[in-house]
């Protein structure tokens, strides 16, 4: 290592090392916010949580689901992976569904991607992104279920557009599809939402799925007696 690799790779230790104070920093000062507007806020928080929203989303750091819904600690569950994908063979989203639905007795569940979803982006592509390759098959695989209506649009930019609003259908549809889900509908009156949060105007966009319309069929095989 020469001197100057040496002294750039110190700053980097020095300059990261500051940020990661300031998150301590940062921390500190919102729990002084915190015990300003309510000295027992902290108590509170620790009696435990009764959220009635899960909220499945992406992981991309410009998207943080508590923010952008208004939403206070305790008011959510949140999953969040890359391209807010629900697959029947991630053990993790399964178990964060069973905990949600199963023992919070959550009565929303909301599928939320986003515009300029780096992780649709990259299944749109030919190229072998490694250990991405089976993560991305998932949306690879919704581009073909809908691959007649995208084909249809010669915009890349809309077409794009649409294939992150079907990837949202689709994972609201392995949700429902869940036996967790299945059981719930016969307790109480439990929804599932298909939404999408626009990067570049901060809106929520519900999409209004017509989820009976899309699982008339599906539901022959999925239903549980």
């Amino acid at each position: 290592m020469t001197v100057k690799t040496f002294q750039v790779c110190k700053n980097l230790q020095i300059y990261l090392g500051m940020q990661i104070e300031k998150i301590f920093e940062n921390n500190r000062k919102w729990i002084e916010e915190k015990l300003q507007i309510d000295s027992q806020y902290f108590e509170h928080l620790s009696e435990g949580q009764n959220p009635d929203i899960l909220y499945i989303g992406c992981s991309d750091s410009r998207v943080t689901a508590e923010e952008l819904m208004g939403v206070q600690p305790g008011e959510a569950f949140v999953h969040r992976n890359i391209a807010n994908m629900v697959s029947n063979t991630d053990l993790s989203a399964m178990s964060v569904i069973n905990y949600a639905v199963a023992i919070l007795k959550v009565n929303h569940i909301v599928v939320c991607g986003h515009y300029g979803c780096g992780g649709v982006k990259a299944a749109m592509q030919s190229a072998d992104l490694g250990i991405l390759n089976p993560w991305l098959r998932n949306i690879r695989d919704v581009y073909r279920i809908h691959k007649k209506k995208l084909n249809k649009i010669s915009d890349e930019e809309t077409k794009y557009k649409r294939l992150i609003e079907l990837n949202v259908q689709e994972q609201c549809i392995n949700i429902i599809k869940t036996a967790d889900v299945q059981k719930a509908y016969k307790d109480r009156d439990i929804r599932v939402h298909g939404w999408v949060f626009d990067i570049h105007t901060g809106k929520l966009i519900d999409l209004k799925i017509d989820f009976q319309k899309i699982l008339k069929g599906v539901m022959e095989i999925y239903r549980l007696d």
